[in-house]
């Protein structure tokens, strides 16, 4: 069967290392074009470029997937299946292209989550469990046919990065498992119910900004949902931190919305119900720390409180 893979960040590349592990010849890969990347600014590949280059997988590299010679390049491969994992949304006329169709890796069980951060809204708002779900691309996004699903539990401790790499993982399972029934000739095929249907839009930067007055637990998911990248934020005397990880603490109910308390060794900060105790954290030109190791170089006076804008940028 010939198959054309697409996709370009890191989530894509269990799945097409998986699929060249189990023998399949994939006729192309299809990823973005060379973006610059790091301090630096230089020209780099994407994750997924540099996989194929590794397995000697013909490239295509379109500027734009409705772009006619991108659409001719396709159709002179003549793919039975293209599979999609974190690309672009395609056009009606590249969904149509192959003999088999085309299935897409989406990390929610559908249609709960539909859009372009379903990691991170799955925990920002709290959800205990999530997974991974294949379906037939159709021309509005995320709507398509479910061929299979696979539940994940969502841990205590998680956060965006780790969650992104077992959905990652679990996911490329799922990939496999469908090209199989499609290959056999029989995928299941199951409607989408669209009163089910929830959102995940693309973060913003307004949505990282950490509203003190709301509870502790919504502020530790918000935290949790946005980290590592691209991080929730505060303000302290204009400038922004980053914090990356803090618990509830349930014993400490006194402090306003914002408000800091801290000591040598714990940062509590006042929320809408009790406070949060930051664990991990960036000052701005700084690098990530422990909350203990902050603390030895940076100081909080009496009735200092971190604020949540007005933000720039």
């Amino acid at each position: 069967m010939r198959l054309v893979f697409m996709g370009t960040p890191e989530f894509s590349l269990p799945s097409l290392e998986t699929l060249v592990r189990a023998g399949y010849a994939i006729e192309t890969v299809v990823t973005g074009p060379d973006k610059p990347r790091g301090r630096g600014r230089e020209s780099a590949p994407t994750p997924v470029k540099v996989a194929a280059l590794s397995h000697g997988i013909p490239l295509l590299q379109p500027a734009s997937t409705r772009d006619p010679a991108f659409a001719e390049a396709l159709r002179e491969r003549a793919p039975e299946l293209i599979v999609v994992v974190a690309f672009r949304i395609l056009p009606p006329s590249i969904i149509a292209l192959p003999s088999r169709g085309a299935f897409n890796l989406h990390a929610s069980l559908l249609p709960r989550y539909r859009g372009a951060a379903p990691i991170n809204w799955a925990l920002i708002n709290g959800e205990r469990r999530t997974g991974v779900t294949t379906f037939f691309l159709e021309e509005k996004v995320d709507t398509g046919e479910i061929i299979h699903q696979r539940e994940v539990p969502i841990e205590d401790d998680d956060d965006a990065g780790s969650l992104h790499d077992r959905l990652a993982a679990v996911g490329a399972e799922l990939v496999l498992e469908t090209v199989r029934s499609i290959e056999a000739g029989n995928p299941p095929r199951r409607l989408q119910d669209p009163s089910r249907a929830t959102p995940a839009p693309k973060i913003f930067r307004e949505h990282c900004v950490i509203p003190w007055e709301q509870p502790a637990e919504e502020i530790r998911n918000l935290i949790r949902g946005l980290a590592p990248h691209p991080g929730a934020f505060t303000l302290h005397r204009g400038a922004v931190m980053k914090l990356f990880r803090g618990v509830v603490e349930l014993s400490r109910t006194g402090l306003a919305p914002g408000e800091i308390h801290s000591s040598e060794e714990q940062l509590l900060v006042g929320t809408g119900s009790t406070a949060l105790s930051v664990i991990e954290l960036q000052q701005e030109g700084r690098r990530r720390m422990e909350v203990r190791e902050f603390l030895r170089g940076y100081r909080f006076a009496p009735g200092d409180r971190f604020s949540s804008g007005p933000v720039d940028g």
